[in-house]
């Protein structure tokens, strides 16, 4: 069984830390299917809504653990990625 699909990319695994679980609705993870990370948002956004999505403009993302700053690049299938929102404090 592949993992990639034609039509909507590879399927990941998301994850959502802090802010944005809790604008995801407490969700913590889910499966979606995208090849890029502004693909992952658009899709995202229309499941979860606006204020996921407003989290997710300020957001940075990490892919398999590493940080992605190109949101146009490749996801690679099967891949875990970390939304994380702006913490305060720092």
């Amino acid at each position: 069984m592949s993992l990639i699909s034609s039509e909507a990319g590879p399927v990941l695994t998301v994850r959502y830390f802090a802010g944005a679980r809790a604008a995801a609705g407490g969700v913590s993870e889910e499966s979606a299917e995208a090849a890029t990370v502004d693909e992952l948002t658009q899709l995202l956004t229309n499941r979860h809504g606006e204020r996921l999505a407003l989290v997710m403009k300020a957001a940075s993302f990490l892919v398999n653990g590493l940080a992605c700053h190109d949101r146009t690049a490749e996801l690679p299938a099967g891949a875990t990625v970390d939304v994380l929102p702006p913490f305060a404090g720092g």
